[in-house]
């Protein structure tokens, strides 16, 4: 039986470092990727848990498995339950690590579940069930690269994952997409993901797309990203080269270095 979802209120703040402000009622509860806190109001308690909630009578040998699948997703060991211990309503908000945008999804109409990019969970009612769930064919698994390991949301109330640049939304009705894995944020059912060959050899090996595209066909919905953080970060890693040692000279500890090296 599947357990129903805290009816939380929120609102999505700023535009492109955004945050989601969560507004609860007193005894509701939101669970949130450890770390992702930005504030909280005074009647708010937290508390850190293994497992999502869902599952009261959760031996502890499964909560394990459950934590060790989490961290195979790119999550973190345990969850943090924010309850409101208050008197009236409380608020907590939540933010990515990363520039992006929080992208608010209401698995009720959604078909109850929305697969989404491995380390895309932000935050969710308390009953929205969290698992992993591994691409369906060999291809994907060998070559699918950030897009082999995907997170599953499940459940009838929200939850917010956050992804980085410009946020497309597209609807397929019967038709086929073809994306960098990485550009995927999440899609409902109804999409099937698998993976094929980036154009002929020459374009694979010279084309600077990557061997494989991620292809999505179906009738559903899904989510894209315009810049996906492990392109950022390997532009900057790129701009910076092995000169970026010798960045550190400029900060308060490069200086005191720089006068121990002219005694």
């Amino acid at each position: 039986m599947t357990m129903k979802a805290h009816e939380i209120d929120y609102r999505v703040i700023g535009d492109d470092m955004q945050a989601v402000e969560i507004e609860l009622d007193p005894g509701e509860t939101v669970i949130a990727e450890a770390g992702a806190l930005n504030y909280m109001d005074e009647g708010i308690a937290f508390e850190s848990k293994m497992g999502d909630g869902t599952d009261a009578d959760q031996g502890m040998l499964s909560k394990l498995f459950g934590a060790g699948k989490r961290m195979l997703a790119g999550e973190s060991f345990m969850i943090t339950h924010f309850t409101n211990r208050g008197q009236g309503k409380q608020r907590v908000a939540f933010s990515a690590p990363y520039p992006g945008k929080v992208i608010p999804l209401n698995l009720a109409e959604l078909g109850g579940e929305v697969l989404c990019q491995r380390d895309g969970f932000l935050c969710a009612a308390l009953g929205t069930k969290l698992d992993i769930a591994f691409t369906q064919r060999l291809g994907a698994g060998f070559f699918g690269g950030e897009g082999f390991v995907l997170q599953r949301l499940s459940g009838n109330g929200l939850a917010f994952v956050h992804a980085c640049g410009t946020i497309i939304r597209r609807e397929l009705r019967g038709e086929t997409i073809r994306v960098d894995t990485g550009c995927i944020v999440g899609f409902t059912p109804g999409i099937d993901y698998s993976i094929q060959r980036a154009g002929n050899l020459k374009s694979m090996m010279f084309g600077g797309e990557g061997l494989f595209l991620a292809t999505l066909r179906g009738s559903g919905t899904i989510w894209l990203q315009t810049l996906p953080f492990s392109r950022l970060a390997n532009s900057v890693l790129k701009a910076a080269g092995p000169a970026s040692v010798e960045q550190d000279s400029g900060s308060v500890i490069g200086g005191i270095g720089k006068l121990f090296e002219m005694e």
